[in-house]
């Protein structure tokens, strides 16, 4: 049985993976960035892979939900974000106002997104700067560690920050699909067997 809160938890994933590589690293996945880019303006999907663009777009974030779940996973960081930013989707979607200026925000830099592209710098900078007006408000932060070199670049920061919009996109996703917390500790064989699917 193959479920799409899994596909919504594995885009999540797989955006705060490519958050850690850019704070490490100043470099992202341009594959992998572009699905979670991409994953912020489609917000009319009809399903939840329309919103990866399929669900191999996600074979990553997959692997990574696959090594976590099995006590593999190799960055303590990563699990630590996730739940930052879970917490972080309960108080965005009490937040109607925000929500609907996020959403305007979306719809705006989407124009500019089908044109130039959704990795394109000048895009990345909208988004940045989206989430720094609104989301970053929302307390607990998300806190983000890495290599101060790359973290004190505002190129680097704003992308950072594009990313973890796509993020939210995701835990927002997950919970409107019937997602908790405690699918981890509750639902780990079935979330481990679908995961099995997807990847097949």
């Amino acid at each position: 049985m193959m479920d799409d809160r899994v596909l919504a938890l594995a885009g999540m994933v797989q955006a705060l993976r490519q958050v850690r590589r850019i704070a490490e690293t100043g470099q992202a996945d341009a594959t992998i960035l572009g699905t979670c880019l991409d994953s912020v303006f489609r917000v009319e999907a009809a399903s939840v892979e329309e919103v990866y663009g399929g669900a191999a777009n996600l074979r990553p974030g997959l692997m990574l939900l696959r090594e976590f779940l099995g006590s593999q996973g190799h960055d303590p960081q990563l699990p630590k974000l996730a739940m930052a930013v879970t917490q972080l989707e309960r108080r965005f979607v009490a937040d109607d106002a925000m929500c609907e200026r996020v959403h305007d925000g979306i719809l705006r830099i989407g124009e500019d997104a089908a044109r130039l592209g959704s990795a394109h710098p000048e895009v990345l900078s909208a988004l940045g700067a989206l989430y720094a007006d609104t989301v970053s408000q929302l307390r607990p932060k998300v806190m983000v560690q890495g290599n101060p070199h790359y973290l004190g670049q505002a190129g680097v920061v704003a992308e950072i920050r594009a990313i973890l919009l796509s993020a939210l996109r995701s835990a927002v996703l997950w919970r409107q699909l019937g997602g908790s917390i405690w699918d981890v500790f509750l639902r780990k064989r079935a979330m481990q067997e679908s995961i099995e699917g997807w990847l097949r």
